[in-house]
């Protein structure tokens, strides 16, 4: 019998293709063509020939429903993020840069239910037992009931998921490095991945246990594997953050029962991730006054107002083309935002070396910040420095207006809690109530905070260095 063609299946997109090549004819990556052996046999068509399937029952959607119990871990941030806790018969997919620290995180939060009386396991594909084992105790874990297995075999998996004493809630460290035996191609493959998120989730269904999944992401910083594993999940977390700054970033993208884009800040720690309660506080602990080019943004991150620091460093160029370097930002809306004050408000560029920073390693993509953004650029311009009691923030249209964004009254409280006197934001939307302690300053063209702007005072070093 003659064998099977072999085909050729794209590890970033799952595209498949007759032939190798190194380059992927659907999504356009490199060298990401594996081979994978198809089934031994096709599965049938739904002809006349096939057999009737059986009724589905149907239920009136006013039916009554009971609430879905949450599995409250006790990590305040992780429970945010979350929507309020863990949903039984759900599954959660967590992806993060190497090192991150998703494990870390994942193995607080089964010793947090596990010390609560949920039976917790953690199995892992990567670790043996007695490095899981070293870890729980440099993390003060080590007393804590949750059992450990080092397996990657889906099926084994399976087995021992069986019968009453069978845990609530599994960790699953990682899916890159599950397998089932039916299938001929090596673990982490667009098939495996596939197949072995399929069986877990449906244990999770069947079983109504909690399956918490550790995904490993690609240099752009995509969970790897195929796409349809986020759909197949209930929830997709983010862990982001440079290992530069020890702060941590959980970030919510998907989530079928909370709320999206939804955050958690935690702290590195030598013992392991701390809660930051007020992340607002600690991300504008080192802002130093009097320093042109640095603005207090009042962002929103799901429904926490966060208050953060933005950068803006304007400096001549050697280059003939000058640089434009953006961390922590979107490239594409600084590019559009120097485009407006050039054209629209008279401020020249050009020969100019444009770097942008968020400090403290908090990734923004709302355009709420367009108006922090613009601010700390003309503030460096001129070598002007903002008030230090002052926030920022309004989305800049292409015509230099400047437009409301969602939540005004919940970002100026977070900025009046932590002493801001002062704010300047667009116009509200049927008008604006009057927050304790906190004056707001409206601009409806980006001209009028240029204009503020210059009427700064410069500081006593600037002022010398000019003369």
């Amino acid at each position: 019998m003659a064998r099977a063609a072999a085909r050729y299946v794209c590890q970033a997109c799952g595209a498949s293709q007759a032939r190798w090549s190194g380059r992927c004819d659907a999504c356009g990556d490199w060298n990401t063509l594996i081979e994978e052996l198809p089934r031994e046999a096709a599965p049938g068509g739904l002809g006349k020939g096939a057999k009737g399937g059986r009724r589905i029952a149907f239920v009136d959607l006013a039916g009554q429903s009971q609430d879905l119990p949450r599995q409250v871990t006790g990590l305040a941030e992780f429970d945010r993020v979350t929507g309020g806790g863990l949903v039984p018969g759900s599954a959660l997919l967590i992806g993060g840069d190497p090192g991150i620290g998703k494990s870390t995180i994942l193995l607080q939060v089964a010793a947090a239910l596990a010390s609560g009386g949920t039976a917790c396991a953690y199995i892992s594909g990567e670790e043996a037992t007695d490095q899981v084992r070293l870890r729980a105790r440099r993390l003060g874990l080590a007393e804590v009931p949750v059992v450990l297995a080092a397996a990657t075999n889906v099926r084994d998996i399976l087995a021992s998921q069986e019968g009453g004493d069978a845990p609530a809630v599994v960790v699953i460290d990682s899916i890159q490095t599950m397998y089932v035996d039916a299938l001929d191609s090596a673990p982490g493959t667009v098939s495996q991945v596939r197949a072995s998120a399929q069986e877990l989730i449906r244990l999770a269904k069947r079983r109504g246990a909690c399956v918490l999944l550790v995904g490993h992401v690609t240099k752009d910083g995509m969970i790897a594997g195929p796409k349809v594993l986020e759909h197949m999940v209930d929830t997709v977390l983010y862990f982001e953050g440079d290992r530069g700054h020890q702060f941590r970033i959980l970030r919510a993208v998907k989530n079928r029962y909370g709320p999206t884009d939804e955050i958690g800040v935690f702290e590195m720690t030598d013992g392991g991730l701390v809660e930051v309660a007020n992340p607002s506080a600690l991300f504008l602990g080192e802002r130093a006054d009097d320093i042109s080019g640095a603005v207090v943004f009042a962002g929103l991150e799901g429904t926490r107002p966060v208050l953060v620091e933005v950068q803006a460093l304007v400096a001549p160029s050697p280059l003939a083309t000058p640089r434009r370097a953006v961390v922590g930002g979107d490239t594409g809306r600084l590019a559009m935002v120097l485009a407006v004050l050039e054209a629209r408000c008279g401020l020249a560029f050009a020969g100019q070396d444009v770097f942008l920073n968020v400090a403290g390693g908090l990734r923004v993509r709302e355009p709420a910040m367009d108006l922090a953004v613009a601010a700390a650029l003309v503030s460096s311009l001129t070598e002007r420095p903002m008030p230090a009691d002052t926030v920022v923030f309004g989305e800049i249209g292409l015509g230099a207006e400047v437009r409301a964004v969602g939540q005004a009254e919940l970002r100026l409280k977070e900025a009046a809690k932590l002493g801001f006197k002062r704010a300047v934001a667009p116009p509200a939307r049927g008008g604006r109530k009057a927050t304790a302690g906190l004056k707001v300053q409206e601009v409806r063209h980006l001209a009028d905070l240029v204009a503020l702007a210059r009427e700064l005072p410069r500081p006593a070093a600037a002022t010398l260095a000019a003369g």
